[in-house]
């Protein structure tokens, strides 16, 4: 049955017991609702499955909570299994980098549009009515704010479920973070919607990083805020943190708050910088410079490095005299062919910067060492720096 959308938010239209129905549509990243939307329950056979969700049709869930996914589970084998006959077709010569990882996003998204096909039922109160189905109540509210009856029912798929549900236990047990001292005040807890701090590196080299002059600094894109809390930690009295994302503020503003630092951090809604000028401006850019499919993306990809080239161009009005900006910032894009590394050092030149000093560090996520991952070489390549930048003679 065909998606409609309200004067409020999107809805889903489908048939059931020969009555239409009709629900909200929840899409964190935004997606259209299916155009056609059949009833499956635990009859169904993963293979049935998996060829409708290839053709388009999405399935609404009305069996087992568990069978659920089990189901879909199934399909991702399946997505995952390349059939001989593309294996044959498969060209042998080497592609590009750039291609490469073009080719790997185009990948990723359609095994998500496939797995994505999968859909279940949700209350206005936030539980699911499905047999032996969790209670998601605590992660729906902590995501979404409190229940309206109003909105009656909903629709969502079962990927984006499993994905707040594992969000909240991330938020509720926190992740250690060793640059933040001992624990247990060393925990940082990730907001749904909020990218977080996996990549320790990037963390290590903020907390090394020899200080400048005494003065306020800027965290620019705080997101959790773990890079002003590492800066508090340093001693820095005075530190303003920006981002524009919602989400991302009142997730800073509860770990400072929890780390016992918020005193020395104001947490402010802004397009990259505040007022004012800062003897230290720290940002840690999105790194790669591609379109982001879905809102958490945005912390990844940097379409046309716009946060990036926005950080350079605005630096040098933003620095206090014998101020630094640090810009940390991962070399994989250049691995990938997506940016040059002369493209960088001719931007820093551009808006009236220099070099001071670089600290590197390698990456340590499994990924960089585990040759069957995909872009492995770039991954195995890759290097985080932390460009110590001021204004240029």
């Amino acid at each position: 049955m065909p998606t409609t959308e309200s004067a409020t938010h999107p809805t889903i239209h489908w048939t059931e017991a020969d009555q239409p129905q009709t629900a909200r549509w929840r899409s964190e990243r935004g997606a259209p609702a299916p155009k056609r939307v059949v009833l499956a329950d635990d009859t169904l056979s993963a293979d049935t499955a998996y060829r409708l969700a290839c053709e388009g049709t999405a399935l609404l869930w009305r069996g087992d909570f568990h069978n659920a996914r089990q189901l879909l589970q199934a399909i991702a084998r399946r997505v995952d299994q390349t059939p001989a006959r593309k294996q044959r077709k498969a060209p042998k010569e080497a592609v590009a980098p750039a291609e490469a990882f073009h080719l790997y996003r185009q990948a990723q998204a359609q095994r998500a549009r496939v797995l994505n096909m999968l859909l279940l039922p949700i209350n206005a109160d936030y539980t699911v009515p499905l047999r032996r189905a969790p209670n998601v109540h605590a992660a729906c509210l902590a995501a979404w704010g409190p229940a309206n009856a109003a909105e009656g029912p909903a629709v969502i798929t079962l990927r984006e479920l499993q994905g707040l549900t594992s969000t909240h236990e991330w938020r509720r047990k926190g992740l250690e973070i060793p640059a933040l001292g001992e624990p247990p005040l060393n925990r940082i807890h990730p907001h749904y919607g909020v990218f977080s701090p996996v990549r320790g590196e990037y963390i290590d080299l903020v907390a090394k990083a020899p200080l400048p002059v005494a003065g306020t600094a800027f965290d620019i894109g705080t997101g959790t805020g773990v890079l002003a809390a590492v800066l508090a930690r340093r001693g820095v009295a005075q530190i303003v943190a920006t981002d524009t994302d919602p989400r991302a503020l009142a997730c800073a503003r509860d770990n400072l708050a929890q780390l016992g630092v918020a005193k020395q951090v104001q947490v402010v809604q802004t397009d990259l910088f505040p007022e004012g000028q800062a003897t230290l401006i720290v940002c840690n850019p999105p790194w790669l410079p591609a379109r982001p499919g879905s809102p958490i993306e945005h912390a990844v990809y940097d379409e046309n490095s716009s946060m990036l080239l926005g950080f350079l161009a605005g630096l040098k009005a933003h620095l206090a005299p014998g101020g630094e900006g640090w810009l940390v910032l991962s070399d994989f894009a250049e691995h990938l062919g997506l940016r040059s590394r002369e493209e960088l050092l001719a931007a820093f030149e551009r808006n009236g910067l220099q070099v001071l000093g670089r600290l590197d560090a390698k990456p340590l996520h499994p990924k960089a060492t585990d040759a069957t991952a995909a872009l492995h070489a770039a991954r195995a390549a890759e290097v985080t720096s932390l460009w110590r930048l001021a204004a240029a003679a």
